[in-house]
């Protein structure tokens, strides 16, 4: 993929910003994390040049000043509300977070669980965290919130929720998800701190979508298409419009709630720092993009993927046929087709030919593999081998792994597994080309060319297992497929 971001450059105008806010409120602000810290795979596509760890690194510049601060929503524990992409639950996530936050030398100052009503699985999760040695506060339910803004600034309000001690000048306020209450912790925050006679401010740190492009920039219009699930819609912020001359670019939910968040900072500060949702934010990396042409292109790919996502939701009873609408007018607005992803009409096409599913991946050279589904391999794990053969220019006749070490395998998994697929997934083929590298040279030079996959696109004429999806995830690989089942079952794992 060719770079059009500069990552240092945001890096370090981020965290100058950032250090230039919390100056502006005296020396203590609180800090809402938009998106995702770590592994920001999202921005990484759009962007590219920014790397996934961005955020942190840019955190780690601040690391004396920082403390961070864990957001959970009680409902969300009750229900075992899950992460999409990691497929684990957000209480699960917090310990996550904790651990890899303390691994890169963050400090962890507490965990917040808000909209406590004594929800029994809130209780018990705040017991373990206890018994972890991690300080934990809770936030209530206010009636009307944010509407009734008498009552929420008040002491039957913020005034019930416990105060969070903190140490340091930037109190990062982040979650395992959306809906889990970061701002109104900030804003229950700062009431406590100015009832204390502490001078303190908020700021929301969130890259998309970027406010010093025009609105219908590709960068923009792909956060829309990530969005779709949340009917999210970028807008002219008017506010900022009015108060300033200058056109700058917002979303509808911080757009709609600026009103209410404007009135309640006047009610606890005495007087609002901000004019527009706009200012309320920090967020340099309009400033970082170089290369407009390589950008677009990377938008318009993200756009498609998000759209073979959006499909293949609907068709496994995910989601709603208006996210696939949606993508749909943002795809015509850019003159998008799925003609711009070569691996499709590759994938089809072998997949019409053969009269079984296929996989097609693009290499860094362009050129395009594909893999077939046989008696020993199943199309993703064929079309692996073919990508690392190509990649290390390896014969295509040669066999890496022997038929000796898949016999086994499959014997192991039909007989004593309880599979009826004897076919080997992409986890079981790498696990068997790594035993093969061990006295094979040929195996041993595939097994280095798997780094070489990263950022490759890649399409499958059916929906893939979640074992070989989250290969092709952990590899790098940008996989889509087709809204479709390889068989009628109506079971599918």
């Amino acid at each position: 993929m060719k770079i059009g971001f500069d990552n240092e450059k945001y890096i370090s105008l981020q965290s100058q910003k950032i250090r230039d806010r919390i100056k502006q409120f005296g020396g203590k602000l609180y800090m809402e994390f938009g998106g995702k810290l770590f592994d920001d795979f999202h921005a990484s596509r759009v962007l590219p040049g920014f790397e996934p760890d961005s955020k942190v690194k840019m955190l780690l510049q601040l690391k004396d000043q920082a403390e961070i601060v864990i957001v959970i929503n009680a409902d969300a524990i009750e229900k075992n509300k899950r992460r999409g992409d990691l497929g684990i639950t957000y209480d699960l996530d917090t310990l996550r977070l904790i651990d890899a936050f303390r691994g890169i030398g963050l400090f962890v100052g507490s965990v917040v669980i808000t909209c406590y009503n004594s929800q029994h699985a809130a209780d018990m999760f705040e017991k373990r965290l206890i018994s972890l040695g991690i300080k934990v506060y809770k936030h209530y339910s206010i009636e009307d919130y944010p509407s009734n803004i008498p009552l929420i600034v008040s002491d039957d309000g913020f005034g019930k929720n416990d105060y969070i001690e903190t140490e340091r000048s930037l109190v990062v306020i982040t979650a395992p998800g959306p809906g889990s209450g970061k701002m109104a912790t900030c804003l229950s925050q700062l009431y406590h701190e100015h009832k204390r006679g502490v001078t303190a401010g908020y700021a929301k740190f969130e890259t998309f979508p970027i406010w010093n492009i025009p609105l219908k920039h590709p960068v923009n219009l792909a956060y829309e298409a990530a969005t779709a699930d949340l009917n999210d819609v970028n807008m002219i912020d008017f506010y900022h419009l009015e108060a300033y001359g200058e056109t700058t670019v917002n979303y509808n939910r911080d757009i709609e709630i600026f009103p209410v968040l404007n009135a309640m900072m006047e009610k606890i500060m005495g007087k609002s720092p901000y004019k527009s949702p706009t200012d309320m934010g920090v967020n340099m990396a309009g400033y970082c993009i170089f290369d407009e042409d390589a950008v677009e292109a990377a938008c318009r790919q993200e756009i498609l993927r998000r759209y073979y996502s959006a499909c293949c939701s609907v068709r496994q009873g995910m989601s709603d046929a208006h996210e696939v609408s949606k993508l749909e007018l943002l795809m015509g607005q850019m003159g998008i087709t799925t003609d711009e992803r070569p691996t499709v009409a590759t994938a089809l096409s072998k997949a019409e030919q053969t009269g079984a599913p296929a996989v097609a991946i693009q290499l860094p050279n362009g050129k395009i593999v594909t893999g077939k589904t046989s008696s020993l391999l199943g199309a993703s794990a064929a079309a692996l081998l073919n990508a690392l053969k190509a990649l290390g220019d390896i014969d295509d006749e040669v066999y890496l792994i022997s038929h000796t070490i898949i016999e086994p395998i499959q014997k192991l998994k039909v007989q004593h597994m309880g599979n009826h697929n004897p076919r080997l997934h992409t986890d079981e083929i790498l696990i068997a080309l790594s035993i093969c590298a061990v006295n094979s040279e040929i195996a041993a030079k595939a097994v280095n060319q798997l780094e070489k996959l990263k950022g490759c696109e890649a399409h499958s004429s059916v929906i893939l297992s979640s074992v070989d999806e989250n290969v092709f995830r952990k590899l790098g690989v940008n996989i889509t497929y087709e809204p479709k089942y390889q068989t009628k079952k109506l079971y599918h794992n």
